[in-house]
């Protein structure tokens, strides 16, 4: 008797110390994920402190612009707000034409800011806003990994995640862009998905039909969240691996989530009429027809379980037809097939460069490279396919989850490389599962081989309180009253007769773990090795993201550096022209640029422009394009008939700044002419070849663009030499006769032209004409007057 005596004792001791172990393991979780949130946004400061509290890029300007406005008028201003500085004379409505969770978000934090008198401007708030999100991303990213593997798993995602090249280069401060708070409600709708498909909580369910919500006020990327869970519904179904939990993750999700995605302007009628969100529908209506065959399974006979399958079946399919039918006709009348066009450049890579150039001019819209998946996500690449094993290990509706979205996320990312955004969550969580599953392995090979360890020692606290659970369970169930076997006598005797027969004790269930749990154990020096590999794996990942956050990605795009044998030198050149534009005009005068340049001229030099980054009319941009493409009587005159006065372009052949107007001008010369026939790129190459030197074509000699680009060029060196194209510049000498050079930059890298006036104009060809009779000089005069060239 005092054997059981002892174990009994020791039962008490036992939970006692591992309810210890489990609350110090909590408060230590704690403290490290709160670390990680401190790293997350630390890292992203780098940009503050080398160079100073900026807005970065272009379209963030325009948020900052808009942001602006909506603390400085309120939330309905801002929904009506017709901003008439933008696409003149069309002008646009910012409220219906926006998404609007980041400017809601920035001026919702400045209101709180202020209201507990912390007097921080606009600007500050929305330069600071992503490496908040950044620390939220990272705490999300710890609940999603911990649903699918466990708290080991998680930690480590979070702490890849936070310090990520690719989430870096989109969420350093001053990057005030949509993805600063769309990568969070992205990974956190993910993780109150799974949550709810762990739980079947109809409450996880509701929360996560509101995180969707906030995703589409927030980037259009919410697309993939709509089509990438029903994936996941339909590979369960199709694996038999349908429940109650995953129709109340999913179904909930369908309704509410499209009701409330539908009242967010820009998206609007869209959420139930595009061919981005017929697969949730489609898929809505498949679960439904297996919940039924389920539910009716459970109430019929097998007999007429048949039956009734036939029919549900049958209808089924005749309603799945008639939906698909619909949608057929619905979609036939669009040439896109109610596609958009990025939607369709990413189911077919090459859909935009054969139709929709204005798409495939963007830079982050093009293919990546094999370099920039190791520059952005690093020794990450070489992890993910053991995290995807990792997941098999094994597989359950969570980790199937995880592998079909870092499946879904390559393929997307190896069409755009903007959406390497999207592949860094997934890349970090199947890291992390990777890295935890293989620290476990090691550091348990090295414990069962470390000598003085006794057998008794063998088993971890896990297995001791697991098992110590199972015997107070036992005892439970013995001294459960007789009222509970009165339904069932015969059965649960029966049952109470095999488990007592089967169920072996406790201690040879904790031999058998320890034994299967020792053959898993892998060598003690190997174990070693492969520890302080994977230690020096982590310590080249976090110095390569440290260098990827201090120098590749914290520049901001408006103020430029190099290093030379001189020093750091800084080209202010934008804000330099941009001040001058809002100095020395007036305020109702229009500015004529590519459109890269649109957000930036309105935000910071407060004046009309012709085009911007909202890329919403492809005509108009094809004007512009068609007019820098024009010969400069022809350009002058678009302009002319557009109200233009100043014309801004970028040159950087003298310093070597690469992205100027001249090696965008192809584009422009492709999207003019796709509206515009007589535009013909060949036209513009010699030989296929895009050439500026002395070998380049007429037309390109005395196009617009190469007129206001290499205007007094040669005075610079005396060759002409362009530091970009590497070669001296093709017609060196020549005068402008209908633009004015107004102003350049200290380092000419952005030049502003001023139209002549038509009265000058018609002067000059007056005095020129005056040897000519009155009827010759009258008829001339006639044929200047202002017109439109395109009537």
């Amino acid at each position: 008797m005092a054997a059981p005596e002892t174990s009994t004792a020791a039962v008490p001791t036992l939970y006692t110390n591992n309810t210890l172990r489990n609350a110090f393991g909590a408060v230590l979780s704690f403290f490290i994920i709160l670390l990680i949130g401190v790293l997350a946004f630390s890292i992203r400061l780098f940009s503050v402190i080398k160079y100073e509290s900026v807005i970065h890029e272009f379209d963030p300007y325009f948020n900052y612009r808009v942001t602006q406005f909506l603390t400085k008028k309120g939330i309905y201003d801002f929904w009506n707000w017709f901003d008439d500085r933008t696409w003149y004379p069309l002008g646009r409505v910012i409220g219906g034409t926006v998404y609007p969770g980041l400017t809601l978000t920035a001026g919702t934090i400045w209101w709180l800011l202020n209201s507990l008198n912390i007097p921080l401007s606009v600007e500050t708030v929305c330069v600071f806003t992503a490496p908040i999100f950044s620390a939220f991303a990272s705490w999300a990213t710890y609940l999603l990994t911990k649903e699918v593997k466990g708290a080991g798993a998680g930690l480590t995602a979070a702490a890849l995640l936070a310090m990520v090249p690719s989430y870096i280069s989109r969420s350093v401060a001053g990057s005030y862009d949509n993805e600063a708070v769309a990568i969070f409600a992205l990974i956190f709708t993910f993780y109150l998905y799974i949550k709810t498909l762990n739980t079947g909580s109809l409450f996880y369910a509701t929360l996560n039909s509101i995180a969707y919500f906030y995703m589409v006020c927030s980037w259009g990327g919410y697309t993939f969240i709509i089509n990438l869970i029903p994936m996941h519904v339909l590979l369960c179904i199709v694996t038999g691996r349908y429940s109650s939990r995953l129709y109340i993750a999913y179904a909930p999700l369908v309704v509410l989530g499209t009701l409330l995605a539908a009242l967010v302007p820009v998206v609007g009628f869209n959420a139930v009429m595009t061919s981005e969100h017929f697969a949730s529908f489609l898929v809505f209506i498949i679960i439904h027809v297996v919940a039924f065959v389920y539910y009716i399974k459970g109430t019929l006979s097998p007999k007429m379980f048949n039956v009734a399958v036939t029919l549900v079946v049958s209808v089924g399919l005749a309603v799945c037809c008639a939906v698909i039918a619909v949608l057929i006709a619905l979609v036939a009348s669009s040439p896109t097939k109610g596609w958009s066009g990025r939607s369709l450049s990413l189911l077919d890579p090459t859909y935009a460069s054969k139709y929709i150039p204005i798409i495939a001019s963007v830079s982050e819209h093009q293919p990546p490279t094999w370099p920039s998946y190791f520059m952005d996500i690093n020794v990450l690449a070489f992890l993910v396919p053991a995290g995807i094993i990792a997941c098999f290990l094994p597989l359950t509706d969570a980790s199937s989850f995880v592998v079909l979205y870092i499946a879904t996320s390559v393929y997307f990312s190896g069409v755009m490389v903007r959406l390497m955004l999207v592949l860094a969550p997934a890349a970090c969580i199947t890291s992390g599962i990777a890295l935890s599953e293989a620290f476990d392995v090691l550091t348990r090979s090295i414990k069962f081989q470390l000598p003085g360890v006794s057998s008794d020692a063998e088993v971890d606290a896990g297995e001791t309180s697991s098992v110590t659970t199972e015997a107070r369970n036992d005892e439970v169930k013995a001294e459960k009253p007789e009222e509970t076997s009165k339904d069932r006598p015969s059965k649960k005797s029966k049952k109470k007769e095999r488990e007592h027969v089967e169920k072996p004790s406790s201690k040879s269930k904790v031999k058998t773990k320890s034994e299967k749990k020792r053959l898993l154990a892998l060598p003690l020096e190997a174990s070693v090795v492969s520890l302080l590999l994977l230690i020096m794996l982590g310590a080249f990942y976090v110095v390569h993201c440290v260098w990827a956050a201090a120098e590749a990605y914290s520049a901001p795009s408006i103020v430029l550096t190099s290093r030379s044998r001189d020093g750091l030198h800084v080209f202010d050149d934008f804000r330099e022209a941009y001040s001058w534009l809002s100095h020395n005009t007036d305020v109702d005068d229009k500015v004529a640029s590519w459109w890269d340049y649109g957000y930036q001229t309105t935000a910071m030099a407060n004046r009309t422009v012709i085009v911007d980054n909202n890329t919403w009319n492809n005509t108009h941009i094809a004007t512009v394009g068609t007019a820098m493409s024009s010969p400069e009587k022809a350009a002058w005159e678009i302009f002319h008939s557009l109200d233009v006065k100043y014309v801004l372009v970028v040159f950087g052949g003298l310093i070597g700044y690469p992205s100027d107007d001249i090696n965008k001008f192809l584009w422009m010369v492709r999207i003019g002419g796709g509206v515009f026939p007589h535009i013909k790129e060949p036209d513009y190459l010699r030989d296929g070849q895009y050439r500026i030197d002395s070998q380049a074509t007429p037309t390109m000699l005395n196009c617009l663009m190469y007129k206001l680009s290499y205007y007094r060029f040669v005075e610079t060196d005396g060759k002409a030499y362009d530091r970009v194209r590497r070669t001296e510049i093709g017609k060196k000498y020549f005068k402008l006769s209908h633009f004015d050079e107004v102003f350049t930059t200290h380092h000419w890298m952005v030049r502003i032209y001023k139209l002549k006036p038509p009265k000058n104009r018609i002067r000059g060809k007056t005095k020129r004409s005056k040897s000519k009779t009155g009827s010759t000089s009258s008829s001339k005069r006639s044929g200047t007057e202002k017109k439109n060239p395109w009537h």
